[in-house]
C-alpha cells in the first residue's frame, strides 16, 4: 500500500485518488457504458461527416480506426492503470495512436464529456426501463389471468387488520392490477424524459459548428434531441423521474406481498402456497415456510431503498453538470433494477400457483359475521328503514351471533327477528330462508354489480379493460423496440458507408 505522506503530488493521478475515485469510475464506465460509448462515437462521427464539419476522408480514417479499436480491445479485460483519466480518454488515446494526435483529436469536435455522459446515462436507463417494463407486463398478465380464474372465488377482505366483508380473490387482484397499471404508466412517462438526446449540447450552450442534433438523436434511437442545451447537461429529472417511478412500483407491490405473507400464515390460512414455493425447517419437520414471499418483501424494500437513494443524492445539488448525478451515482442506481427484476419475475411465477383455502375462508366468514352489512342494506331496500336503524338491528344481530358462537346462517335468524321487533316495533317481512340467502357471501358479492364491484358482470368488464390496457403497453413497447432496431441498423449502415469512403 502506498503511503500517502510520501506520494509525489506533482504527478497525476495521486495514488489514493486513483484507487478511490478514478479506478471505480473507470470500471463502472467499461462495465455499464462501453456499448454506449461505441455508439455515440459512431453517430457523432457520421454527423460530423454529413454536415461537412469534418472532411469525409478524415472521418473515414477515424471510422476505420474505431472499427479496429472495437475489434481489438475487450472492455471487460481492461484494468485501470492511471495512464489516462478515464475510459473516455482511453478510447481517445487509442484513436490517436492509430491515426495520429491531430486526426484522432478531431472526433471530439463540437462535443463534450457533459453531453456524452448524459446521453450515455439516458441510453442505459432506457434499456433498463424497457427490461423492467417487460417484466412488469408479464406480472400484469399473470395477475389478470389469475384474477379471471379466481373471479368467483370467495375470500375475506380485511380493513384495519380485521375481517370486514367478503369479496373474491379476482376482485382483490383487480385492485393490485390497477395500481400496477398506474405505476407502469408512470415508468413509461419517465422513459419519455430519458428519450430526449443530450448530444449537441456540448459543455453547456451547443456549438458554433453547424451540428445536426436531430440526426445524432435519430441514429442513437432517441425520440428527439432535448431542446434546451443547458437542460441537457443540468436537468437530471430524467433520473429522478425514473427512480421515483421505480420506487413506487415496489413500494406498492410490497403491500401486496405483505398480504400474501399474512394470508399464508397458519392462523389465517386464506391462501395455500404450493410445495414448489415452500421450504421446510432444518429442525422442525412440520413447518411449511413460504420463504419466497419473504424474499420478495425484502427485495422490494431493497429496491425502494436504492431508488430513494438516487433521489436523495440529487437533493440540494446545484442546477448544473455535476459529478453527483454522473458515473458512480448512475451505476449505484442500476442496482434498483436488478433487485426489482427479481421481485417481478418471482411474483409473476408465484401468483398463478396460489390457491384459496375455501374451507378456511368459509369458516372465517361464518365466525366473523362479515356479511352483516348486506343485511342492513337489505332492510333499507325491503323494509323501508333508515340505514342507521337498519345498522342498529344488524349490529344487535351480529353481537348475539358472536356471543352464541354460531354463524349468521345457522343461528342468526332468531336474534335478528327479536332485534327487528325491538327497534322497528313490528315484525320483519323476511322469513328464515330469505334471511339465510341475504347473509350468504355469494349473495353479498352478487348484488355488488356496480362499476368496480366484485359481481361477475362488473368483474368481466374490468378484466376486459385490464387486457386492453396490457395490449396497449405491449404495442407501445413493440413500437419502441422497432424504433431502436431501425436506429441501430441506420447507424450501422451509415457508419459502414463511412468506413469505405476515401
Amino acid at each position: 500500500m502506498t503511503d500517502p505522506s510520501h506520494a509525489d503530488t506533482s504527478v497525476f493521478p495521486d495514488p489514493v485518488y486513483k484507487d478511490t475515485v478514478l479506478a471505480p469510475l473507470f470500471d463502472h464506465a467499461k462495465n455499464d457504458h462501453a456499448e454506449g460509448f461505441r455508439r455515440i462515437d459512431r453517430a457523432h462521427l457520421v454527423m460530423l461527416a454529413r454536415t461537412g464539419i469534418l472532411p469525409r476522408a478524415v472521418a473515414a480514417e477515424i471510422a476505420r480506426a474505431l472499427v479496429a479499436i472495437d475489434a481489438e480491445i475487450d472492455p471487460a479485460e481492461l484494468v485501470y492503470t492511471g495512464e489516462v483519466e478515464d475510459y473516455f480518454f482511453l478510447r481517445e488515446a487509442e484513436l490517436k495512436t492509430r491515426v495520429g494526435p491531430d486526426t484522432g483529436g478531431r472526433l471530439h469536435t463540437a462535443r463534450s464529456r457533459n453531453d456524452i455522459d448524459h446521453t450515455l446515462f439516458k441510453m442505459a436507463l432506457k434499456a433498463r426501463i424497457d427490461t423492467l417494463l417487460a417484466e412488469a407486463r408479464a406480472l400484469l398478465s399473470a395477475l389478470t389471468e389469475t384474477a379471471a380464474r379466481e373471479a368467483e372465488t370467495l375470500i375475506v377482505a380485511y380493513t384495519h387488520g380485521q375481517p370486514a366483508q367478503p369479496t373474491t380473490f379476482g376482485h382483490y387482484l383487480g385492485a393490485a392490477i390497477e395500481v400496477l397499471i398506474r405505476d407502469m404508466a408512470r415508468l413509461e412517462a419517465a422513459r419519455e424524459s430519458c428519450d430526449l438526446c443530450s448530444m449537441g449540447a456540448a459543455a453547456i450552450t451547443t456549438s458554433g459548428f453547424p451540428l445536426d442534433r436531430a440526426l445524432v438523436a435519430e441514429l442513437l434511437g432517441f425520440a428527439a434531441p432535448q431542446r434546451n442545451s443547458y437542460s441537457c447537461i443540468a436537468a437530471v429529472d430524467y433520473t429522478t423521474a425514473t427512480y421515483s417511478a421505480v420506487e413506487l412500483i415496489f413500494l406498492h407491490l410490497g403491500r401486496l406481498v405483505q398480504d400474501l405473507q399474512v394470508w399464508s400464515s397458519f392462523e389465517v390460512a386464506q391462501i395455500h402456497v404450493p410445495n414448489a414455493f415452500v421450504q421446510i425447517s432444518s429442525i422442525m419437520p412440520q413447518k411449511r415456510n413460504p420463504v419466497p414471499i419473504e424474499h420478495m418483501r425484502h427485495l422490494a424494500s431493497q429496491t425502494v431503498g436504492k431508488a430513494r437513494m438516487m433521489k436523495d443524492i440529487m437533493h440540494n445539488t446545484p442546477f448544473t453538470d455535476m459529478n453527483d448525478s454522473e458515473g458512480e451515482s448512475q451505476s449505484a442506481g442500476y442496482g434498483a433494477f436488478d433487485t426489482g427484476s427479481r421481485v417481478l419475475r418471482l411474483l409473476a411465477a408465484l401468483v398463478p400457483s396460489l390457491r384459496i383455502n375455501e374451507a378456511r375462508v368459509a369458516a372465517n366468514i361464518d365466525r366473523a359475521c362479515i356479511t352483516i352489512t348486506e343485511l342492513a342494506d337489505t332492510l333499507v331496500r325491503r323494509e323501508g328503514l333508515s340505514f342507521r336503524l337498519a345498522h342498529e338491528i344488524a349490529a344487535d344481530t351480529a353481537r348475539a351471533v358472536v356471543a352464541a358462537e354460531t354463524s349468521l346462517a345457522a343461528g342468526g335468524f332468531a336474534p335478528f327477528a327479536a332485534a327487528f321487533a325491538a327497534h322497528a316495533g313490528r315484525a320483519s317481512t323476511l322469513d328464515e330462508a330469505s334471511f339465510r340467502e341475504i347473509v350468504s357471501p355469494e349473495y353479498f358479492v352478487s348484488v355488488r354489480d356496480r362499476f368496480g364491484g366484485p359481481a361477475p358482470a362488473a368483474m368481466a368488464e374490468a378484466l376486459a379493460s385490464y387486457r386492453e390496457t396490457l395490449a396497449g403497453f405491449t404495442a407501445r413497447a413493440e413500437a419502441q423496440a422497432a424504433k431502436e432496431t431501425r436506429a441501430a441498423a441506420a447507424l450501422e449502415a451509415a457508419f459502414n458507408e463511412l468506413t469505405e469512403a476515401r
